[in-house]
């Protein structure tokens, strides 16, 4: 029995040329699905997704069962194999309509005979019964049907010009016509038409077609009509002859050729953007290339150095850049200010290497087009690579051509076309960073920074409406993250609703569930730039694994990606993490940022992140997320135990489900809390905002604490733990309620909020006692001892010193002992109890050098300095600060550092040596302004005063 399945209008079934009817919307949505995938497997997964179209089904997996049993029941035989992982449709590929179209229109084009290519392109054509999918809704099908049409719409202008050539102008006169008004913004039919228009004697008509199709583009998409275009106007301006049909004097005619001592000029580059803006130094770079430089010549930081093309060599510039970023733009600009240099004209052709729906461009048909451009009769362009690239090479040899190869795929594509001649220069875009192109000069493209992202939409849009709404039109532009192409299309909404205030469309764009429907407009979408290389990606055996890589990196919030991180998310090993990452690298789905670091443009991460709830599960994503957390948990709990082994009570009931990086000292933990701060940040925060894992999220932010205390974060860390507090209390576990109010407590104090902070701890100690956790009400009995003392409730100080000392004692914890002993030492000296005071430091100070902790020790000797100083004993005091600053300078203890260089200042200034005193205070003054807590303004303040005042920061603290 045959099964035909036609998919070029509404779906049609039949089994030996009987209808079958298809009931229900799910079952024509699989079946089509399937037949798109002819032979290949298609995912259970991916077919719940693109069928069911995210509907929030619990039994998805079970309806899809269903309405497979219910086709099979349906279609003769075995059509529907079940196989590992999905379904497979075999049927043979021409019992499908698409096929047929492909093949009908494959055989087309290798024809050389121009009547038996137009019969096979109209058999092509004739399989079309109406829009591809007709009726079927889903986001899945409308992209397809959308790649389909763009296929038809080829072939058919294809046919077109075949038709022209044989003479057929009148007929295709009232097709054209149609096909122009339903595709305004199509370029190619409009210039089939006006030349039909000349052909048939009626120049006129023509001429006015080109004025409506300016006025069109420049209305929607504020550019002029392409190279084409503008040459087919002046030469129906001109009454070119070449504009009329040729002569057909029969085979072996040669009435139709050019004049072998004509030289052609080709003109061909596409028309420049009057809204180009900004790139100066990108443009710089590139007139550099194109001219030649001497060795040594400066370049832009993101490019590698101009070193000139060899003598005898040609010049070539290659930008790459992920989609969207105006790669396009600016070599055409470039080449329009660069083209007078170059006599034998300019060559253009667009590679689709990145082209929806379209296959990269084969090089010999390009060679052929390049070689027909440069004055080769068509009959005369040879059939073979090798005969093709000599011919191209020959006739180039002695010319000053400007090529511009647009939408590269890689190197290899690109070759064969480079000329030969000195006086030759290319400019190639292409998505891939194209290293192995001999001789070629690179520039990595990156977006637009803010004024310019502004200056480019107010050019588009009207300096008058962004005048008028100056802060929205900075807010659209940085929610585009400077991707012209995002721009561009914001532009054009705007241009389209002359009613949408800036402010409206920066809320809509706000809404990042909505942005990348919001970036959409005509023929333009940042989607669909970012899917072509996922596309190439997922169609590539050596890409899968970045594919799925870069959807699983779409589910985290960190800014940028590690190694180390990515194989946690992935559960792979490193080296298959960091190849994935390389080739995403490569794809322009991701952007250097640092050794071993990467970074996603916000638009593309929006993008992956929907990509990733059609290709994974929701138990998959959050185990993949999950792991991520872990792998920060982990590595923040080592460093916190590096940087302050005292932390291991607090964070004993949180370890990581994973190894996390490998840290031996507490310099390689700072230098990862300073490297990785941002991610950690982002993490955490994510990890808040999932509701179903409060161990982990409360797990990660305690875990950070320690390490970003010591880079005084402490505004993020209050905002942090304000929301995992509120995490604690919800899933009723009270020994994490007591740890979160303990660090608001411990971090309000630094902040100099005594009497919040006097809150939180007192909060702290009814939780531990409730939660029965003794052992943890030390910790929080010295930050109330220390809140307590700022507040100037010296006896509540001392009493709640005395009760956490007591039970340090008797649990036999020397460095709480240690602690407690010190910040009683500070209580008594702000009573006057001077000797005791430094009696007890000098125990403090026992203790951690037996313990051989060696930030604790200099927070000992400064507060020995401190009572030395009280008592009037200056050169114990210069003594102990100094050991002070050296041990926490040795930790890292940047804050500490300050504050012990500020008491040092002080004593300088004691002993009246005021030059050294000063000395000691900018120290300081500099270190709480690069840790963030003083402003430039706050510091000159304390300069400008004679003796300065004690910065409020330092005052905060015990």
């Amino acid at each position: 029995m045959s099964v035909e399945i036609n998919l070029l209008g509404p779906l049609e079934v039949t089994v030996d040329g009987a209808p079958v009817r298809l009931a229900g919307a799910r079952r024509v949505g699989v079946l089509a699905r399937l037949a798109l995938s002819a032979g290949q497997v298609v995912s259970s997964e991916r077919m719940a997704a693109d069928v069911w179209d995210g509907s929030p089904v619990s039994t998805v997996g079970k309806q899809l069962h269903i309405v497979i049993s219910k086709l099979r029941e349906a279609l003769p035989g075995h059509v529907i194999a079940t196989v590992p992982g999905g379904y497979r449709l075999d049927l043979p590929p021409e019992s499908l309509d698409v096929h047929r179209f492909s093949q009908l229109t494959r055989r087309a084009r290798a024809t050389r005979d121009a009547p038996t290519a137009i019969g096979l392109y109209e058999r092509a054509l004739a399989l079309w019964r109406g829009e591809a999918l007709h009726g079927m809704g889903e986001v899945w099908a409308r992209i397809e049907a959308a790649r389909l049409e763009q296929e038809r719409l080829t072939v058919l202008e294809d046919c077109v010009d075949l038709r022209l050539s044989t003479g057929d102008h009148h007929a295709v006169l009232s097709e054209l016509t149609v096909h122009v008004e339903a595709h305004p913004l199509r370029e190619r039919p409009r210039a089939q038409l006006m030349l039909a228009l000349y052909r048939a004697a009626r120049p006129a008509e023509a001429l006015a077609l080109y004025q409506e199709t300016r006025r069109a583009m420049a209305d929607e998409l504020g550019i002029e009509p392409g190279a084409e275009l503008r040459r087919l106007q002046r030469a129906v301006l001109a009454g070119d002859p070449a504009l009329d049909l040729a002569p057909d004097l029969g085979p072996g005619s040669d009435s139709g050729r050019r004049p072998a001592d004509v030289r052609v000029v080709p003109a061909e580059l596409p028309a420049d953007t009057p809204a180009f803006t900004a790139r100066t130094a990108e443009i710089t770079w590139l007139d550099k290339v194109l001219t030649g430089v001497t060795p040594g010549s400066r370049a832009l930081s993101d490019a590698a150095p101009v070193s000139g093309a060899a003598p005898g060599s040609v010049a070539i510039a290659a930008i790459d850049g992920p989609g969207g970023i105006g790669k396009s733009a600016l070599a055409i600009h470039a080449a329009h200010a660069a083209v007078d240099r170059f006599p034998d004209g300019a060559l253009y052709v667009d590679l689709h290497g990145a082209t929806a729906g379209l296959p990269p461009a084969d090089p010999l048909q390009v060679l052929g087009r390049l070689l027909r451009s440069l004055g080769v009769d068509a009959a005369a362009v040879p059939s073979t690579m090798e005969e093709a690239t000599a011919n191209y090479r020959s006739i180039t040899a002695t010319r000053k051509v400007l090529v511009l190869l647009d939408n590269a795929l890689d190197a290899s594509q690109v070759r064969p076309l480079v000329p030969a001649g000195p006086g030759c220069a290319v400019i190639v875009t292409s998505r891939r960073r194209l290293a192995s192109l001999d001789g070629a000069e690179h520039l990595h493209l990156t977006g637009l920074d803010d004024h310019d992202a502004t200056a480019l939409l107010a050019r588009i849009t009207g300096g008058r409406r962004v005048q008028a709404e100056p802060a929205d039109a900075d807010r659209i532009a940085a929610l585009c993250g400077g991707l012209p192409l995002a721009l561009r299309i914001s532009a054009a909404r705007l241009a389209a609703r002359p009613d949408w205030t800036l402010s409206y469309l920066a809320g809509r764009l706000a809404d990042a569930t909505g942005r990348l429907d919001v970036l959409s407009h005509a023929d333009l979408a940042v989607r669909t730039a970012i899917a072509v290389s996922h596309h190439h990606l997922r169609e590539e055996p050596a890409g899968q694994d970045a594919s799925r890589l870069f959807t699983l990196l779409g589910l985290l919030d960190t800014p940028t990606h590690t190694t180390a991180a990515t194989a946690a998310l992935t559960d792979w090993p490193a080296h298959r993490a960091e190849a994935a990452l390389d080739r995403l690298l490569d794809a322009r789905l991701l952007e250097p940022a640092g050794l071993d670091r990467y970074r996603m443009h916000d638009l593309i991460r929006l993008y992956a992140r929907e990509q990733a709830v059609l290709d994974h599960p929701e138990p998959e994503r959050r185990a993949a997320v999950r792991r991520a957390f872990h792998h920060y948990l982990a590595g923040a709990k080592s460093a916190s135990l590096l940087l302050d082994p005292s932390s291991a009570h607090a964070l004993a009931d949180y370890d990581g489900d994973r190894p996390g990086v490998a840290l031996a000292t507490a310099q390689e933990a700072d230098l990862w809390t300073e490297q990785e701060s941002d991610n950690l940040l982002a993490a955490a925060y994510q990890a808040a905002s999932i509701q179903d894992d409060p161990r982990t999220a409360i797990g990660l932010a305690c875990a950070l604490y320690w390490p970003f205390v010591r880079r005084c974060l402490h505004r993020e860390l209050i905002d942090l733990h304000t929301r995992t507090l509120e995490i604690a209390v919800a899933s009723g576990d009270l020994a994490a309620q007591g740890l979160e109010h303990h660090l608001l407590g411990d971090r309000n104090q630094a902040m100099g909020r005594f009497s919040v902070s006097a809150e939180h701890l007192e909060q702290a100690l009814v939780c531990w006692k409730q939660a029965d956790r003794p052992r943890r009400m030390m910790s929080t009995y010295n930050g109330l001892g220390i809140t307590y003392a700022q507040l100037r409730r010296y006896d509540d100080a001392l009493a709640a010193m005395e009760n956490g000392q007591a039970l340090a004692e008797a649990g036999a914890l020397p460095d709480l002992r240690a602690i407690f002993l010190s910040n009683r030492a500070v209580i008594y000296d702000k009573l006057g109890r001077l000797d005791e005071a430094i009696a007890t430091a000098r125990a403090s100070l026992a203790i951690w050098q037996e313990l051989d902790n060696p930030a604790r020790k200099g927070l000992a000797y400064d507060t020995l300095a401190h009572a030395h100083r009280s008592a009037g004993q200056l050169g114990e005091a210069e003594s102990a600060y100094r050991q002070a600053i050296t041990l926490q300078q040795e930790s890292g203890h940047h804050f500490g550092v300050a504050t012990s260089a500020w008491g040092l200042g002080q004593t300088c200034h004691d002993l009246g040596r005021q030059d050294e005193a000063w000395t000691w205070w900018r120290r300081s003054l500099d270190l709480l302004h690069d840790v963030g807590l003083l402003t430039r303004e706050q510091v000159d303040q304390h300069l400008a005063q004679t003796v300065p005042d004690t910065p409020a920061p330092i005052l905060n603290v015990l």
